[in-house]
């Protein structure tokens, strides 16, 4: 944590397996969320064309990572995860993780706030989970032995339908661009502000 970096220059020559792509993913999915609803969702961007269909929403000052990265996982978040929020909790039960008796509460509690819930609740809320996704996602490339950067300069409005996603469902959260660091990247590595300048006690 204390030595990550955001990198913007990578090695093109590198590549990453999908299969380990996956493991990291699955690795920052012990994230937290509200209510464990795990309102995420990942959309791998590896391939030539799939980076084109990228920029197509991309600001160009992020075209040099998109091109040049192993690969970018965009994070969007899922307004609508609580619709198998049952499905996930019974099978919990089933497996003897827990009773009925709070699976029922579970049911009674959490679920309606989510079924009832304004457009803009459920948005935040999947934003949320997925900002906590991201950061477990770029520690989890340290881990594997890459660099990352977390970035958002994109067209909010076009990103979703340019990575193949419905925008009624899900919302934009940021992509992470992984890979090797070029030879001689330029890694700028900033101070950080005072801690109690940023420091409030109630």
């Amino acid at each position: 944590m204390l030595n990550r970096h955001s990198v913007r220059e990578f090695d093109p020559s590198v590549t990453i397996d999908r299969a380990e792509l996956t493991a990291m993913i699955q690795e920052a999915t012990t994230a937290p969320s509200a209510c464990n609803l795990q309102s995420w969702h990942f959309v791998i961007i590896d391939t030539p064309e799939a980076k084109e269909k990228l920029k197509q929403a991309a600001m160009k000052f992020n075209y040099p990572q998109v091109d040049s990265s192993s690969a970018i996982i965009y994070i969007a978040g899922d307004t609508q995860s609580h619709k198998v929020y049952r499905d996930v909790w019974t099978k919990v039960y089933e497996a003897g993780k827990i009773s009925k008796e709070k699976l029922d509460q579970i049911f009674n509690s959490f679920l309606p706030l989510y079924e009832n819930a304004s457009p803009e609740f459920l948005t935040l809320d999947a934003t949320i989970d997925g900002s906590m996704v991201g950061m477990q996602l770029l520690l989890a490339a340290r881990a594997h032995g890459y660099e990352a950067n977390a970035w958002s300069g994109y067209d909010f409005k076009k990103i979703i339908p340019a990575v193949g996603l419905d925008p009624k469902r899900f919302v934009p959260v940021m992509a992470i661009a992984i890979g090797k660091p070029a030879a001689g990247a330029d890694i700028l590595k900033t101070d950080r502000y005072d801690v109690n300048s940023q420091i409030s006690v109630l």
